[in-house]
């Protein structure tokens, strides 16, 4: 498994694998199995492997779920996921419903945790969480919802990556200077967005230097992602 060095900017859920040299940049990069893209170990690189709702078919869920099954074993996916729920885009709630506690159970086999994608069934996540009390922290995506909500996912033991699009808004500082520091992380998503903007936005928001929110996300990766 390839492990961030204290001085990269980790980008915690990308959807691009190609990486300009010396960036100084550590991608998890999510693959989903419509894709049928697999793991390839490198350095600087980690990945996570799910079946995204959007993607989610009838007719091809057998083996989407067997190559999330077949990909968690391999040593460089650190966690499953993305992996949810989506009440704006997505097929019949129950089926996403399977498909999510699927792949909470190949989670739970691998010991590893989940990475959430969540559209307003904000609900139906946190019903999932009690019934299914996962052995390992889950990570929402995307997050770019207000401090209740936040505070809801945290007491659950949730770690929150935000949106990369809300967090660079002046008014996301308020957000993240309100919430524990040992539950964050930063993104770029699908987007062209440059990891080190983002931190650079963060760190003024914290008011702390670029390294030194290095240092907290780094402690992040490690206490979530790092086996004992």
């Amino acid at each position: 498994m390839s492990f961030p060095d204290p001085a990269d900017y980790i980008d915690i859920h990308t959807h691009h694998g190609v990486l300009l040299p010396g960036r100084d940049v550590f991608s998890v990069i999510s693959l989903m199995a419509h894709e049928e893209a697999l793991p390839v170990p490198l350095p600087g690189i980690a990945y996570t492997t799910g079946i995204h709702p959007w993607y989610l078919s009838d007719s091809s869920y057998g083996d989407q779920i067997a190559g999330v099954a077949e990909a968690a074993a391999e040593g460089s996916v650190i966690a499953i996921g993305e992996a949810g729920f989506d009440r704006i885009k997505g097929p019949d709630p129950a089926f996403q419903r399977k498909a999510f506690e699927d792949q909470v159970r190949i989670a739970g086999e691998h010991d590893l945790p989940v990475v959430i994608h969540c559209v307003r069934a904000w609900d139906e996540l946190l019903g999932a969480h009690k019934r299914l009390r996962p052995s390992r922290p889950w990570l929402v995506h995307g997050f770019r919802g207000n401090r209740d909500l936040a505070a809801q996912l945290l007491s659950k033991g949730m770690y929150l990556s935000f949106w990369f699009a809300f967090i660079i808004r002046p008014e996301a500082g308020k957000l993240i200077r309100s919430l524990p520091r040992e539950r964050i992380f930063l993104e770029t998503d699908g987007s062209g967005a440059d990891i080190r903007d983002i931190y650079e936005k963060v760190s003024a928001d914290l008011a702390v230097t670029v390294p030194g929110l290095k240092n907290i996300i780094y402690g992040n990766y490690m206490d979530l992602f790092a086996k004992v």
